[in-house]
């Protein structure tokens, strides 16, 4: 069954998709639209990879046992982002550009071509995707914006958080400069003529610093609270000036050709 005509996902459990010896495994928190795994799923889409959803572990000391709740995931990956990716018995990946590399060689044949083969445009993908998802790019600045946990563990500091808003604010115009120039060569994509990784990373990850419709992202219980967060983002007035009418409309354009749309979360819907 296609993602999209599920109304509720089933999840297996870490030690499940370890265990298995075939198939796409990917672990996510249900109700949660927790980026890099919303875009490893959306890669996944395009690519037609048939998903089978586990439990990601959270973040934390188990109140009952008194164990990291954690431990398994580390045992098991010598780390605990989110998301985990497992298919047949290789090896687990947990970087955005193995996945990405996995899901381009095992999705089907007739599926969008992800990676460039030009050189070029191999190059600017792949470096579009570091600014976006790599270290002191779009999300880890997204991330050191206020103190959490979760910032402390990317190197929050109060000159970090400080300089996190103009470095936010440069790469959404590096991209809104980006589509400026595609666009004069008659191309609604970032890089080339036609689809590649850039746009999928790009337009999930643009949902941290915009207010997203439900008919992209649904509310749950579970997600309310990030998408509060993600909303507040975007009313940063140096965030709110950069975010231009032809970045949302890229976003919108590739989210909803091309993804999972409205996404397919599981947990408690509002």
């Amino acid at each position: 069954m296609n993602d999209k005509d599920m109304k509720s996902p089933n999840f297996i459990s870490l030690d499940e998709a370890a265990e298995m010896e075939s198939g796409t495994r990917v672990t996510f928190i249900p109700g949660m639209q927790a980026l890099y795994a919303e875009a490893l799923k959306n890669i996944c889409y395009v690519k037609e990879i048939p998903l089978i959803r586990a439990l990601h572990p959270l973040m934390g000391i188990d109140k009952e046992t008194g164990e990291d709740r954690q431990a398994r995931l580390y045992e098991l990956t010598s780390q605990t982002s989110l998301p985990t990716m497992f298919h047949d018995q290789d090896r687990p990946r947990n970087v955005w550009i193995e996945q990405l590399s996995l899901a381009e060689n095992i999705g089907k044949d007739d599926s969008p071509k992800l990676i460039p083969d030009n050189l070029q445009d191999r190059v600017d993908m792949f470096g579009l995707c570091a600014v976006i998802l790599g270290e002191d790019g779009l999300v880890w600045n997204i991330r050191i914006l206020n103190d959490s946990p979760l910032a402390r563990k990317y190197g929050y500091s109060e000159k970090a958080s400080s300089e996190a808003t103009g470095k936010i604010v440069d790469i959404i115009d590096l991209i809104n400069n980006r589509l400026d120039d595609q666009e004069k060569i008659g191309s609604q994509y970032l890089i080339g003529q036609s689809l590649t990784a850039a746009d999928i990373y790009w337009a999930t990850m643009l949902m941290s610093t915009i207010a997203t419709p439900e008919d992209i992202m649904p509310r749950t219980e579970q997600n309310q609270g990030m998408l509060m967060w993600f909303e507040a983002n975007s009313k940063i007035p140096e965030i709110d000036n950069a975010l231009t009418k032809k970045i949302q409309d890229h976003q919108h354009y590739i989210l909803k050709t091309y993804c999972e749309t409205p996404a397919v979360l599981g947990g408690t819907p509002l």
